[in-house]
């Protein structure tokens, strides 16, 4: 019975899969929260919280939240411990192309980022949009503001201030398919964030995951996802990659 609980808590199960902007219903919202806890000759512990929120206010605007919270720790010693906001405010999110603002707040023990923030405004181009399908594009551009805990980086130009301010250019691709006979559910959203004022100074993600429905409101569901950025603190690896399994549970 304990290793039944222990390899279940192991599993992670996601409720904030994309909700596509462009539908219809006033209101779509979820909740994760996950969690495992060994104690003994090993401890750790691992929690993460993620949720999804998208709001009709208007007629013609959508506000979508998407928040989520990770602490880790491996006999007692803190591995990480982030916070991550992202919001947008879409207008007339129905049409081909339509604007948006955004703003986003995060932090990162790992990477020793104290706080991050963006705050900009861009278009989205809908490549097409149907019901089971759907592939956009976005161009967007924000000011960000980061503070690291350290000001030793792996670019010594950056060296001595803890501070980096840069305006910046954002590609979005972001898609969902219902393929053989809706058995499995493709899902990808990546981008590419260049600064515009330094050449040394981008980053970048990639998110795919696969999604076999398991009922109306459950899906297995593997993810891949790799993250990286070119400034990162001296010592610490630009490059991170997650591979995860586990559910998507939702109520719509």
């Amino acid at each position: 019975m304990k290793k039944l609980l222990f390899y279940f808590l192991l599993v992670p199960v996601f409720m904030s899969a994309q909700i596509n902007e462009s539908d219809s219903l006033k209101l779509k919202a979820n909740l994760s929260l996950t969690g495992f806890y060994q104690s003994g000759n090993v401890e750790t512990l691992i929690f993460r919280a993620n949720s999804e929120v998208t709001y009709k206010p208007w007629e013609k605007w959508v506000f979508k939240t998407k928040n989520s919270y990770v602490l880790q720790e491996f006999g007692k010693t803190k591995a990480d411990e982030d916070i991550l906001s992202l919001n947008f405010l879409y207008l007339n999110p129905d049409r081909k192309i339509y604007p948006f603002v955004l703003g986003f707040v995060s932090t990162n023990f790992r990477r020793e980022i104290d706080i991050r923030s963006l705050f900009g405004a861009g278009l989205t181009f809908k490549i097409f949009d149907e019901k089971k399908k759907w592939l956009k594009m976005s161009l967007s551009s924000e000011y960000e503001q980061t503070k690291f805990a350290n000001s030793t980086f792996n670019i010594s130009e950056y060296n001595s201030n803890n501070r980096i301010n840069t305006l910046r250019g954002t590609i979005w691709i972001n898609g969902q398919y219902h393929l053989f006979k809706d058995k499995v559910i493709l899902k990808h959203e990546s981008f590419y964030q260049p600064s515009l004022e330094e050449s040394n100074n981008y980053r970048w993600q990639a998110d795919v995951s696969l999604e076999l429905p398991v009922w109306k409101f459950l899906n297995f569901k593997v993810n891949y996802r790799y993250t990286s950025e070119s400034i990162v603190i001296e010592n610490q690896k630009q490059d991170d990659q997650f591979l995860t399994f586990g559910f998507t549970i939702k109520n719509y």
